[in-house]
């Protein structure tokens, strides 16, 4: 597992990724026949890129603000920040998604109309709330090699770590 916070850090392997956004104000989202109001605040997408290109494309197009929206996702990745991405090469998808099975999922069906396993790919993840080790472990490292202006080092956003 390693963190990336831009596209052209992943490899352009097939793999699973965990993508970390920010919401700053309400989204109104639909999924299928349903719309729901997310409030603000931090969450976790689960995805997985087998195409070409690999997780490097997948994630660049995610990380793109000028795209026309396809996935449920993308109705967050146009609103919203994106913070970085876990990724795992040959990972699967709904194994990091029950990784996450501590967070709250704040809308069902969101992110899995295709998955038998999960009741959605969308994670609430609150401030304060832990992430598995190896995820911490993962961001902090990449956190350890952002350069700032100046010197120093980059720090998450918002107090996370």
């Amino acid at each position: 597992m390693i963190f990336v916070a831009s596209a052209a850090d992943a490899p352009a392997t097939p793999g699973a990724y965990v993508l970390a956004l920010r919401l700053g104000a309400l989204l109104d989202v639909r999924v299928g026949k349903i719309t729901a109001r997310l409030p603000s605040g931090d969450y976790l997408y689960c995805g997985s890129a087998k195409g070409p290109g690999g997780m490097r494309a997948r994630l660049a197009r995610h990380m793109r603000k000028n795209k026309r929206a396809h996935w449920h996702v993308d109705q967050l990745t146009l609103a919203g920040e994106i913070l970085g991405a876990f990724i795992l090469e040959d990972g699967d998808e709904c194994a990091l998604n029950a990784a996450l099975d501590a967070l709250p999922i704040p809308l069902p069906g969101f992110g899995s109309s295709d998955c038998r396993r999960c009741a959605a790919h969308l994670r609430l993840w609150p401030k304060g709330a832990a992430l598995p080790s190896d995820w911490e472990n993962a961001r902090k490292a990449a956190e350890s090699c952002l350069p700032l202006e100046g010197g120093g080092r980059a720090a998450w956003p918002r107090g996370r770590g």
